[in-house]
């Protein structure tokens, strides 16, 4: 019986150390993974992490003072600011709409520290106030990518930009280097062109706008012209466009007023209206269509000497150019120039308005030889100076590789419409 005993006792113990491997647990050891450290943000020549930031817009109305005054600057300390850095930044010039930035300590005063004001997409000003106050102007690093383009006109040069998604700040600079030579208000369809440019971009991906245009070709009318960009004058980087046989594109006058715009009224002594009887009212101006309030453009050089409003004329401006011509400009919402001022060929002199006769937004543009009135796309006007001779193998040498490549280009054709 003892012997049978022990066997139970045994069997008890085995049976219990079983049911407890059975029952226990499995323990897995805790992996505690290691926190990253949040990325490094630089922007402004500033590490961001190491302080609070704010990002806001100029808002109509807001003052630097009235800004530093919400984040907690005192008007005494601005007063110091203001007055350390006017000689390189003027803080009563901050647009509405313009970006800025402030930058405030991570504890729990959150004092301001630097703001940053951001003229443009490229250009911006920091002034820095943590010890010493300190102003700088400083400009985004910006990579320039050579582009192409081409097209064929259907309509106008800026609608075609626009159906082919192409840059429209190309298309303005062309008609600024073609200015002279082609009358932009009567491009034809199948006139066509091709372009070599470099666009601007900030961190190799947010466009910053157009750098210049190297060359392109504008066939208008069946007539190829080439323009070439060359610095003439090294000395006081006088930049020019030539055609291919070094010949200047510039004119001593544009070929309108008013960029983008139609002739809605043509010079014409002849011209008879119908509203008075279908009597003869000589019309001795050009009239450039345009919406109110768009520029109106000087098209030479000269000085003003009329700025005012009289009777059908309405609000006006004439520039005296030389001992030979002059140029008036009718109809204003209002001037941008006082008699007595020097303006550059292409300045704003006042824009697109209704004042005086007139029953639609316009410019009368009007144009004097000898005292004379004239028809201006019936005059030989005379062109800009030529290239130095001494410049012109430099020019060929520069030019055959950027010919090469235009004339390599194929013209993009217009996207086809969709039928609906």
């Amino acid at each position: 019986m003892k012997q049978i005993g022990y066997l139970l006792l045994i069997a008890v113990v085995l049976f219990s150390c079983q049911k407890e491997k059975k029952e226990a647990k499995i323990i897995v050891p805790e992996v505690i993974e290691e926190e990253k450290a949040p990325p490094v943000i630089t922007e402004f020549g500033y590490i961001l992490n190491d302080f609070n930031v704010v990002k806001d817009t100029i808002r109509p109305g807001d003052s630097f003072g009235a800004i530093m005054d919400t984040h907690g600057i005192s008007r005494t300390k601005v007063f110091e600011i203001t007055n350390t850095i006017k000689d390189t930044f003027n803080v009563a010039r901050i647009q509405a709409g313009k970006p800025y930035m402030l930058l405030k300590t991570k504890d729990t005063t959150e004092k301001a520290q630097v703001f940053v004001y951001q003229n443009n997409k490229i250009d911006y000003t920091v002034i820095d106030f943590r010890d010493s106050i300190i102003a700088k102007k400083s400009k985004k690093p910006v990579t320039l990518v050579e582009k192409t383009a081409s097209g064929v006109i259907n309509s106008s040069l800026m609608q075609t930009f626009d159906d082919m998604d192409l840059n429209f700040l190309v298309a303005y600079n062309m008609a600024d280097i073609y200015a002279w030579t082609i009358d932009f208000t009567r491009l034809q369809a199948g006139d066509r062109f091709k372009v070599i440019y470099t666009e601007k971009f900030i961190d190799d991906t947010i466009p910053a706008g157009v750098d210049q245009i190297k060359a392109s070709y504008f066939e208008h009318r069946s007539k190829p012209i080439y323009a070439f960009r060359f610095i003439d004058d090294s000395i006081n980087n006088s930049i020019d466009y030539y055609d291919e046989e070094a010949n200047n594109l510039r004119r001593a006058f544009l070929t309108a007023p008013v960029k983008f715009s139609r002739i809605s009224s043509r010079y014409n002594l002849k011209r008879r209206i119908k509203y008075y009887g279908n009597k003869v009212r000589p019309h001795r101006g050009t009239d450039f269509a345009a919406p109110i309030g768009t520029p109106i453009l000087a098209t030479a050089d000269g000085v003003i000497t009329k700025s005012e409003r009289r009777g059908g004329n309405g609000k006006y401006v004439k520039i005296r150019h030389n001992a030979t011509y002059d140029t008036q400009y009718l109809h204003m919402s209002r001037q941008a120039v006082k008699v007595g001022e020097f303006v550059k060929q292409g300045d704003v002199i006042g824009y697109i308005g209704m004042t005086g006769n007139t029953g639609g937004p316009h410019v009368c543009y009007r144009f004097w030889k000898n005292g004379k009135e004239v028809d201006p796309f019936k005059q030989d006007l005379p062109a800009s100076k030529p290239l130095a001779d001494s410049l012109k193998q430099g020019f060929y040498n520069h030019v055959q590789p950027l010919k090469t490549e235009l004339d390599s280009i194929s013209f993009k054709p217009q996207k086809p419409l969709e039928i609906l």
